[in-house]
Formats: C-alpha cells, structure tokens, sequence
C-alpha cells in the first residue's frame, strides 16, 4: 500500500486503485505503530476514486509534516571511499574510516519539514559550494515510539567541496532551504523490505543522460533497528520522524550537478522521486 499527501488530503493508492481517506491530519494519521492495519482497514470500507487519483497528478505534497528529518552517514562502503577521497587534503579521511568501523553510527538532523520539497518541485545548491551532488537514500518513516512503519524515497543534497574543506562543515554542506527532498510517497508496510531492493539514480542534462547508477540495500552496513535505536536514545520525536539511511551512489570528482539537471531516484515497490534543481 502506498500512502501519498496532497493539497486535498491523504490519498491511498493499492493495486492500481486510488482511495481518498477521511483523515485530514498527516501528523495524526502517519504517526501511529499500527499504520498498517489501519490503513488496510480503511481502504476495505472505501471505494476507488478517479478524483483521489488526480489529486496525486496535480496537488501532490512531500509525505512530511511537523516530522524532522535526519540522515545516516558513510553507511556504504562506496560511501566511506568517496567522503575519504573528498576530504584527504583536510586531513579529515580517517574520520570516515572510524565512523564506518564504528559502533555508533553517524546521525545528523538534515532537515524540518519546511525545508524539504516532493516530487516535481526544485532542489537547490548552495552558492558557496562548487561541488555539489544528489544523494539517494532509502528513507525510514518512524513514529515517535520508533517504529519503522514505512518508507520512501529521498535525495540528501550534500555540498562536497564544504565538507571535503573541514569534516566540521558538515551542517553547512548538508542544512539549507531546499536540501532534500521526499516523495512521492510512504510505502506503508508491517514487513521488511526485501534486500535485494534496488535504489537507481539518473540524471539528466538538457534532455540528455549525464549519469546514472544503482545499488541493492543489502550493502548498507548497519540495521535499520540499530539506526533507529541510536536516532531516538536521547531524542524525542512527538510527530515521528524520517530518517535517511545513506547512499552508495557517489559520483566522483569530474561531476558536479548545474542549475537545470534533473534528478530521477527509483527505489523498487516505492516509486520515482523526480526534482530539477534550482
């Protein structure tokens, strides 16, 4: 099942067929352990709606709301390879080789609500940063007692050239208006995804293919139990949050994305998050 936000509600979406659910509240409905079932139940009392369905084709909205969002680093081999790269001038690239081995994993706050954009809408790069890429990460959706009760697609939007600078740069190279993006929507389930589960990027550049690659979620080193573990230890999370789990896609220092390109990130049984930037 997949649950979607839009200007005119919550819509669900099973089997092709598109239902529009009485609940109004995104925070109410989507923070709740039992998101499954309720949304099964739902979806049995409904009938099928050509107007849910144009809701999501015209009034689309990113799946968050008063949810923070925070990202996981260095969580892929490829990861560790390509923040190393970036910052051995620095003298920061054993930072990263620490952080892979280690216990406690690497957790940042990426963004609030207000900050991150859906599908269809402009991502940015920073002014200040000359290298600049996507970074395409399955996302956990989580309720406030740290349940995993779905996921989504997200583009973590990182500033290299800051972060490469001083690993101490790391909120500047990842913290701005329109540094993420989500959507297009939750796939709600009470089951792990499978973990041959394929997360594919390409991106386009005056109608043009300037890059693309994929990777299978089986290569993230950590659980997403132990993820969610470390994010809510000391934190508390009233409305749930999501929680970016890393990339393993790391282009390398000859691209740097440009005003215009368009980002395209397919995540198996989940959909297609598609931004231009800005």
């Amino acid at each position: 099942m997949k649950l979607y936000k839009t200007m005119d509600g919550l819509v669900a979406e099973r089997n092709g067929e598109f239902f529009a659910l009485p609940e109004k509240s995104w925070d109410d409905f989507i923070n709740d352990d039992n998101l499954a079932s309720k949304l099964r139940s739902l979806i049995e009392s409904l009938s099928p709606s050509e107007q849910a369905k144009r809701a999501i084709e015209e009034r689309l909205q990113a799946p968050v709301g008063q949810q923070e969002i925070w990202a996981s680093g260095v969580t892929y081999y490829n990861s560790k390879l390509g923040r190393q790269e970036e910052s051995k001038d620095s003298g920061g690239g054993t930072f990263y080789e620490m952080v892979y081995n280690a216990e406690r994993p690497e957790l940042f706050m990426k963004a609030s609500g207000h900050r991150a954009v859906g599908h269809g809408a402009q991502v940015r790069i920073r002014k200040d940063s000359t290298w600049d890429v996507p970074e395409p990460e399955l996302t956990l959706v989580i309720t406030k007692s740290g349940k995993i009760v779905g996921y989504t697609v997200g583009n973590d939007m990182s500033s290299r050239s800051i972060e490469g600078e001083n690993p101490l740069y790391l909120p500047q190279a990842k913290v701005y208006d329109g540094c993420a993006a989500v959507g297009p929507c939750v796939f709600v389930t009470d089951q792990p995804l499978p973990t041959d589960t394929t997360i594919r990027l390409s991106i386009e550049r005056d109608g043009k293919l300037v890059f693309e690659d994929s990777i299978a979620i089986s290569q993230i080193k950590r659980k997403f139990t132990d993820l969610v573990k470390y994010l809510y230890r000391e934190y508390s999370f009233p409305h749930g949050s999501l929680l970016m789990t890393g990339t393993g896609i790391v282009p390398d220092h000859t691209f740097t994305l440009q005003s215009g390109d368009v980002i395209n990130i397919d995540i198996q049984g989940i959909g297609t998050l598609t931004n231009s930037v800005a």
